[in-house]
């Protein structure tokens, strides 16, 4: 693990001369060396970028609340330097002509970039094994996945490469694998950090945010990353609060839902059900109460976001026919058409295919009201139960994932078992809030696997969330624990 492994810690020790920020950002190139070999949690690493970035640090060029922090960044935010692939063949040689706003505003604050990580290709899948590179670890388990799709963000930081990662959450991709790797991930409100940048998804679901060791860290990467941006119309023009000096504030009066539909859901892993339970009593100690909330519609999730998801999917990478961007065949061709198919077939993986199919099928003319106009119907129809619900308590807790982290192969035959992966996280995309997942125990003989708990909180919430997470992470040490990579 690096000397300094936190962002304050980093960030503090740089300030105070105990490490400069080349001998950091060494430390974490030297230990990307050694263990992504086994984890491979990078698809392209940056010595020279990373360094350049450290020296301008010790030179007093660049200064920040980031100043010297290693950071890596998910292979979907577009930058300048290195290719952006999203791990698809479709984009294996795309360089971008511009910077995500996220990027910029991480460089300004000071951070060291030092490479770019993994995910399922095109952010589409919650198991990393959809790459078309490779396959990434799970730092406590190598049999295991680290969750998707921000899978390689995830494990980069639980196997101590870097402070922190930036990731993209969709239907669950930061909080999931955040959970199945033992850190914590925060999906803000959509609106709260800007997309531009970030290659789409699926437009009214995508959010960027960070992942961290503690609560912290997670304030200071969110002081920095939020904010209104005019190059995303999505872009909520809201104050950013100073997170960092309202993260350790006791809460008075706490209340935490628990959702009776959370808690009937079908295929929930006794460890799973045990730690969280076990949680909830570490609030009662705390002084919390635990109120019960209905969130009718929850069975409901899962079928309106894979309707949702595919169609705006299918709309997004429409542009990827090997004319406008993208891979091209190298085939000889008769016409524009087969042109189009062919560059598609090749640049494209399974899950990419499967999921265009599924929401050009569903925006079809005939389907489109049976199953896009339904899924929006329902969409309203989630959000409308959690504002319910969060006029009876602060915050929603429930598990993040299911089960705890599953072997590599054992769902990639089986679509509908890697969906229900989202069964705890989809709906909070859906509905636009903020969701925040934290460890709270291991499953496991031989080998412990982290759970996460998830904590879910009305729209620009964020402020709450991290003082609800700081409290537990006060009175335990589930966040202080690292994985044995050698």
């Amino acid at each position: 693990m690096l000397a300094f492994d936190t962002v304050v810690a980093a960030r503090d020790a740089i300030r105070a001369k105990k490490v400069s920020a080349v001998e950091l950002a060494r430390q974490s190139l030297d230990r990307i060396a050694k263990v992504d070999p086994k984890v491979r949690a990078f698809n392209s690493v940056y010595p020279e970028v990373a360094l350049q970035m450290a020296r301008e640090v010790d030179e007093g060029k660049r200064s920040g609340p980031l100043a010297g922090v290693p950071i890596a960044l998910k292979d979907n935010l577009c930058t300048t330097f290195g290719t952006t692939t999203c791990s698809s063949r479709m984009l294996a040689n795309f360089h971008a002509p511009y910077t995500a706003t996220i990027v910029q505003k991480l460089e300004a604050a000071g951070a060291v970039f030092v490479g770019k990580t993994n995910l399922d290709e095109f952010a589409m899948g919650s198991s990393t094994e959809n790459s078309a590179t490779h396959t990434t670890r799970n730092p406590w388990d190598m049999e295991r996945v680290p969750g998707g799709s921000s899978g390689g963000s995830a494990a980069a930081l639980a196997a101590g490469m870097c402070c922190a990662s930036v990731g993209s959450d969709t239907g669950g991709s930061i909080r999931q694998p955040a959970a199945l790797c033992g850190v914590a991930g925060l999906k803000p409100t959509y609106g709260r950090v800007s997309r531009y940048g970030l290659v789409a998804f699926a437009s009214s679901l995508d959010q960027i945010g960070p992942f961290t060791w503690n609560m912290a860290d997670m304030a200071t990467m969110m002081e920095v990353i939020s904010g209104h941006d005019r190059r995303d119309a999505t872009s909520v023009n809201e104050p950013v609060p100073q997170y960092s000096t309202e993260v350790g504030k006791p809460l008075a009066g706490l209340r935490i839902g628990i959702a009776k539909e959370f808690q009937l859901a079908a295929g929930i892993d006794s460890a799973v059900s045990k730690a969280v339970s076990e949680a909830i009593d570490v609030y009662r100690k705390l002084g919390a109460s635990v109120v019960d909330v209905s969130l009718p519609h929850t069975d409901y999730g899962i079928a309106a976001y894979y309707v949702i998801a595919p169609c705006e999917a299918s709309s997004n990478l429409a542009r990827y026919d090997g004319v406008h961007f993208g891979h091209r065949t190298s085939e000889k061709v008769s016409d524009i058409v087969e042109l189009f198919s062919r560059s598609r077939a090749e640049g494209f993986g399974d899950e990419v295919k499967r999921r265009i199919m599924i929401g050009t099928y569903a925006l079809s003319s005939g389907y489109y009201d049976a199953y896009y106009v339904r899924a929006l119907k329902v969409r309203t129809l989630i959000k409308r139960d959690f504002d319910q619900a969060f006029e009876k308590c602060d915050v929603i807790a429930c598990p993040t994932s299911p089960t705890p982290a599953f072997k590599v192969g054992e769902k990639s035959g089986d679509p509908l078992s890697m969906y229900l992966c989202d069964v705890f996280t989809v709906t909070c995309n859906i509905a636009g809030i903020a969701g925040l997942s934290i460890p709270c125990g291991f499953a496991g003989v031989t080998k412990p696997l982290p759970i996460g708990l998830q904590l879910l909180g009305p729209a620009f919430s964020e402020t709450r969330l991290l003082q609800v997470a700081g409290m537990y992470q006060r009175a335990t040490d589930w966040h202080q624990r690292r994985p044995n990579v050698a």
